[in-house]
């Protein structure tokens, strides 16, 4: 087991101005940021959504790559949930015990690597693999993400940058992987149940013998 060094040391400072910031914000800026912070990642669920509602119209294969935005999401998830318990890095609001917008997580509740900033990056490096415009407004609202969990204090600026960098880096690898297969893929699943999942809205399916 890994221990980390003290993340204060780190960064300590910097998360210090930023939740101090915050304190003497307007009331409406904290509570978008809170808001966001707290339901934002549903927003990047529905960009995927209509990234594949899209990519049908494209062909089969594109529906496919648009399909492992989420597999991307849950493998960066998974990695990022792993070097939390490696890491074991205690939250910045327990060890500078300072108030923060957001109740601070009991201990045990590791801070490094950011599960929000992961997962908000993974999908918005697969969404770029979808769409640029989709993939662009979900960069945007990725580093939003990464950056209102410092707000609120759950986390350290390095705690959200690992994040990212985790994010991205498993969301390019899976969608790398899936274009290279997306067309072997696209043919077992189009010859099956799944194939639904491929078709649009103006194919027509013709029954066998009709």
């Amino acid at each position: 087991m890994i221990l980390a060094l003290d993340g204060s040391s780190v960064d300590g400072s910097a998360y210090m101005d930023v939740v101090r910031l915050a304190q003497h914000a307007p009331g409406w800026l904290d509570d978008t940021v809170s808001a966001w912070s707290t339901y934002g990642l549903a927003v990047f669920a529905v960009l995927a959504a209509f990234g594949w509602w899209r990519a049908r119209r494209a062909g089969a294969a594109a529906a496919v790559t648009a399909l492992a935005v989420p597999l991307a999401v849950v493998l960066a998830y998974g990695v990022d949930a792993v070097l939390k318990l490696a890491v074991r890095e205690d939250r910045p609001c327990q060890s500078l015990r300072v108030k923060t917008l957001e109740a601070c997580p009991a201990p045990g509740d590791w801070s490094f690597p950011s599960n929000h900033a992961a997962i908000a990056a993974a999908a918005a490096m697969a969404l770029v693999f979808v769409s640029r415009r989709l993939g662009a407004v979900a960069v945007v609202a990725a580093l939003a993400m990464a950056g209102s969990r410092v707000w609120v204090g759950a986390h350290y600026p390095h705690d959200v940058l690992a994040g990212v960098a985790v994010g991205a880096l498993v969301g390019l690898m899976s969608m790398l992987a899936m274009r290279r297969w997306s067309q072997a893929l696209a043919r077992r699943l189009t010859a099956r149940r799944l194939g639904v999942l491929l078709l649009t809205s103006r194919t027509v399916v013709t029954p066998v013998g009709g």
